[in-house]
């Protein structure tokens, strides 16, 4: 059955080309979108994700970890002063304006504590150490902040609001949502960098737990003790934080329209192609009625067709997106692929050949094996 499958798709080439080509162009579509929209919300919660804290705390209402609203930076020795707290820190998350050598002004999304290194920040540093920054008006750079800054190398000085500042670090794959470039600096270098914003002021504060510490306990207390301020568990800000871009912007329709009509097209091409071929080879199937077939026979045929049409294509999807992975990266966009993904598209890309296959089925089961008889 499984031979008879390929050569009545292979008697067609041409629409089985045709086929092929509209499975492994669904297939790259959804990987690439949904490794895209996976990426962008990883990045939008990177900085949490990387901050080895337990606790946030945020300015009322504030929407995610991108837009942040300033608060007395004095409230850090409340949160300090709270059994069960270990140690916390002021965090700003801010944007700032650097002047280019070509006199160009480009913004920057800059992370700014008192000791960066104590909350495991910057990470995947390539050059220069954490411990610099606390030293005199320096910043340490992300390296895919060239594509928009122009080259620049550890030692380079750049002016920010009117002050000199000078790169003592690199590192690598630090991204934000916004796609702007990351920077790390000292909280009091960021304090004087927009003191009509930053002055005397934080965006965050980050708490560690003492060991045994009960958290639900820890963050009633702090709601007592900063009743104007949301306190955040780790895990809870962070899903704040990428429900906001979700829900809120629309990323999350935009995505499950991109992957609806990746779908659609696979569904689609499937149905016609085995739909066309089902009517042309109707005397073939009536042959085989006439001889002792059952409908359900023929409903397997069709689906070891839509099977051979959906691990072939899908095949030849995964070729494409990977390479689509690899050339999106090197622009600086952050493409997931995890193996749990490709085995939920192999599976899906199965069960929506074989549906796209049972639009066939009717016109099988109305098959007259006396067809075969008739002139």
């Amino acid at each position: 059955m499984v031979d008879l499958a390929r050569k009545n798709l292979l008697h067609d080439k041409a629409r089985l080309v045709l086929t092929l080509a509209g499975v492994s162009f669904s297939v790259c579509l959804v990987l690439v979108q949904v490794g895209l929209f996976m990426g962008m919300l990883d990045n939008a919660s990177l900085i949490i994700d990387r901050t080895d804290a337990d606790i946030w705390i945020t300015s009322r209402n504030t929407p995610n970890v991108d837009f942040g609203q300033a608060f007395s930076d004095r409230y850090v020795d409340r949160v300090r002063s709270t059994p069960g707290v270990a140690r916390a820190d002021n965090l700003v998350v801010f944007y700032f304006d650097m002047a280019l050598p070509t006199g160009k002004e480009e913004r920057t999304i800059g992370y700014a504590m008192s000791d960066l290194a104590a909350w495991g920040l910057p990470w995947s540093l390539v050059e220069g150490s954490a411990k610099d920054l606390r030293s005199g008006p320096f910043i340490v750079l992300d390296r895919s902040a060239r594509r928009r800054f122009g080259p620049f190398q550890v030692g380079d000085y750049r002016e920010m609001s009117g002050k000199r500042v000078r790169i003592v670090g690199m590192t690598t794959g630090a991204m934000s949502f916004t796609t702007m470039p990351v920077m790390f600096l000292d909280h009091n270098l960021a304090q004087s960098l927009a003191p009509e914003v930053l002055e005397d002021k934080t965006m965050y504060i980050v708490a560690k737990l003492s060991p045994g510490a009960d958290h639900a306990a820890v963050c009633q207390e702090l709601r007592k003790r900063l009743p104007y301020n949301d306190v955040w568990s780790r895990d809870d800000w962070r899903t704040q934080t990428r429900m906001y871009w979700i829900v809120v912007v629309g990323l999350g329709l935009n995505m499950l329209l991109t992957v609806s009509l990746g779908c659609l097209v696979g569904v689609a091409v499937v149905a016609q192609t085995l739909y066309t071929s089902t009517i042309k080879q109707l005397p073939e199937f009536g042959t085989l009625k006439a001889i002792g077939a059952s409908n359900f026979d023929i409903y397997r045929l069709l689906g070891r067709q839509s099977l051979l049409v959906a691990l072939v294509g899908f095949v030849l999807g995964v070729g494409p997106a990977l390479l689509l992975r690899v050339a999106l990266q090197s622009m600086e966009l952050k493409v997931l692929m995890p193996g749990w993904l490709l085995i939920t598209v192999f599976f899906s890309t199965l069960a929506l050949c074989l549906a796209a296959a049972s639009v066939s089925f009717r016109k099988v089961a109305s098959i007259d094996p006396a067809i075969v008889f008739r002139g």
